[in-house]
């Protein structure tokens, strides 16, 4: 059963989401200040957290920067800011999808089930004996080595240094080389939603990716911008 850890201070609020995970068969943990949530959160395993970004103690993005300190366990903001930039600092901070007060308890549920979807793949029982390697793509994508378990990519045998946004932005390009990735596709692969006013933030992550790439082989510029479509994955040629 997920575990779904609830930071919000208003408790009418808290009550409906708590009721409709509930009823979605999540346990669930309330708490209304971040510093009590970031405890509870490194004393035991926790699945998703539904943070608010007013909160009495310190901001949800504050909480949410200490969270990344120590963990990796997605977080979706609920706000009643609905300014552009406030939604695009939530994701390049870590967050996993951003949700505008008033919303549907129901949504916000629909959202958490698709977020752990995406975020925690079944393993077959045959396949436990690989969990602990690291698996390499084909043969025409080599440069490229992603460990889905550990959310890490290794290019020309180095890691990369990669923020979350950026490891599903990089693994959804590198899963299908030649494929053109319109910035709504993108959005969608990295669990956030095309409606939300991030599209063009999708520019800035690929630049900072094209420069860590850069930063390992110079030559080398394997995602490739299609004008008026997106981008797409280009394998090298050997």
């Amino acid at each position: 059963m997920p575990h779904i850890v609830i930071l919000e201070d208003e408790p009418s609020i808290a009550e409906s989401l708590i009721f409709v995970l509930q009823a979605e068969s999540f346990s669930t943990h309330w708490e209304s200040l971040a510093s009590k949530a970031l405890a509870y959160i490194k004393a035991q395993p926790v699945d998703l957290i539904v943070m608010d970004v007013g909160l009495p103690d310190m901001t949800g993005f504050e909480a949410c920067k200490q969270l990344r300190k120590f963990s990796e366990v997605p977080v979706m903001f609920l706000t009643a800011r609905g300014d552009e930039l406030d939604r695009v600092v939530g994701l390049e901070i870590g967050a996993d999808d951003y949700v505008v007060k008033p919303f549907s308890p129901r949504e916000v549920a629909a959202r958490v089930k698709a977020i752990l979807k995406r975020v925690r793949p079944v393993i077959a029982a045959s396949d436990l004996s690989l969990t602990n390697e690291l698996l390499p793509v084909p043969e025409k994508q080599r440069e490229f080595i992603i460990d889905s378990e550990r959310k890490t990519i290794h290019y020309y045998q180095q890691l990369l240094q990669l923020t979350r946004f950026e490891y599903y932005l990089l693994q959804a390009l590198v899963e299908q080389p030649g494929r053109v990735f319109s910035r709504d596709q993108l959005l969608t692969a990295v669990g956030a939603t095309a409606d939300a006013g991030y599209d063009r933030s999708i520019d800035g992550h690929i630049k900072t990716l094209r420069a860590k790439l850069r930063a390992v082989k110079a030559a080398a510029d394997p995602i490739k911008t299609q004008r008026g479509f997106g981008y797409c994955y280009q394998p090298e040629i050997h």
